[in-house]
């Protein structure tokens, strides 16, 4: 058990991994959040805290399970990001191959954070019934309304229109090892869910939003059993609603170990810039933006690498699009192009000779659900979620059925 300390509301409390677990009646989904992946970020961890002593009581209505688990508690406890590693870049495939071998041995507190946390999901996934849904809350180090990252796929396309609130694609070109990427690659409903600045109320309250929000629309509980669903549904229609739209994520700034990088003052999530704008210093050199645009997620806070990205709204058009052609699953014809081949037997990931896939625009690419990253310096390895995607778990549930 540790100590968490939330400065907005000037209170801490004691948790365990496992901050609460609501076991319902009837049979239903499997909800599991994630508070605390980043240690300096409780506010997901109050939020779900306040909850679970709320419907601890609902097992009578509820349906199916409700499980909250806190993230890197060794941060958590010390309000630090975290010690060496950041716990939300460590998922990648060739970690989660050394975390299946007996002999493996965590080199940080990190990392032991994360072979807990993974045998955890092993256990959880084995022994639970699904449908499965997994969320991460998070916050930022700038101001910022509430917005929800998600995993370009039509299964987690579909489940986050649910919500009023920008829905961002596209982070994981630019990230390597988030968790909820590796959940994506299992096939599951999983996204991320930042709810405001690191120690401000409005971001405890905006996770609670969110939580109650998702109880509903899983199916977890009815709307009507829920006294703040209207209200908190109401709150965020009011500021969000000229927002609630789908981007993109088409640019990184990224911050290299002991490269130093200054953020100017006054930015905030979803702020417009104008071309040429100065924005921020690296290792004593001005950025300017290119074009204008609109800057997400500027980093205000000494760990990260991540220091600003750029987005834009996406057309509908293209949405339904890109919808069309991945049902159609016209992608599978790439590899007659030359210098184009699958990378194993599962045929959800190519490998592009970067000479021709210099002729491939990225936007056709994300049209048909692929997301890029350099393999080497001759290659490019393109991967697609759709193919992995666990679409008959959750063909009868409410939210699936509705056109």
């Amino acid at each position: 058990m540790i100590d968490v300390h939330s400065k907005a509301l000037n209170q801490t409390i004691s948790i365990n991994r496992l901050i609460g677990r609501v076991d319902g009646k009837k049979s239903g989904p499997c909800l599991i959040f994630f508070g605390g992946i980043h240690g300096n970020e409780p506010a997901g961890v109050f939020a779900l805290h306040q909850v679970f002593q709320e419907i601890k009581n609902k097992q009578e209505q509820f349906s199916g399970s409700c499980i909250a688990l806190s993230g890197n508690m060794w941060a958590l406890e010390r309000s630090v990001r975290y010690h060496k590693a950041d716990l939300n870049r460590l998922w990648t495939s060739e970690r989660i191959a050394s975390l299946d071998k007996a002999n493996y041995t965590p080199k940080n507190e990190d990392e032991k954070q994360q072979l807990e946390i993974y045998n955890l999901l092993q256990d959880i996934i084995k022994n639970e019934h699904g449908p499965f849904y997994f969320f991460d809350l998070h916050t930022t180090s700038s101001n910022t309304i509430p917005f929800i990252t998600v995993n370009d796929s039509l299964l987690n396309r579909k489940f986050t229109s649910q919500y009023p609130v920008p829905l961002i694609l596209g982070i994981e070109e630019y990230l390597d090892g988030p968790v909820l990427s590796y959940v994506n690659e299992l096939g599951y409903v999983s996204f991320g869910f930042e709810g405001g600045q690191h120690d401000t109320l409005s971001s405890i309250e905006s996770h609670k939003t969110f939580i109650y929000l998702s109880l509903v629309f899983t199916g977890a509980l009815n709307k009507n059993e829920l006294t703040e669903y209207d209200s908190s549904l109401k709150a965020w229609q009011s500021f969000t609603q000229s927002h609630s739209v789908f981007y993109e994520i088409y640019s990184r700034t990224e911050v290299k170990k002991n490269e130093q990088f200054i953020m100017n003052p006054g930015f905030s999530n979803f702020q417009p810039i104008a071309r040429n704008q100065s924005l921020a210093t690296l290792n004593g050199k001005a950025l300017y933006a290119k074009e204008k645009s609109i800057i997400f997620m500027p980093l205000y806070q000494s760990q990260g690498s991540d220091g600003y990205f750029l987005i834009r709204k996406i057309p509908h058009f293209y949405l339904w699009l890109s919808m069309v052609l991945r049902k159609l699953m016209v992608d599978k014809f790439f590899v007659l192009l030359p210098g184009v081949k699958w990378s194993s037997d599962s045929k959800e990931t190519m490998l592009v000779d970067l000479k021709i896939a210099r002729l491939i625009p990225k936007q056709i690419l994300h049209l048909f659900g692929y997301r890029s990253k350099r393999l080497n310096k001759n290659e490019l390895v393109i991967k697609n979620r759709e193919y992995r995607s666990k679409n008959e778990d959750y063909q009868q549930e409410k939210w699936w059925r509705i056109k």
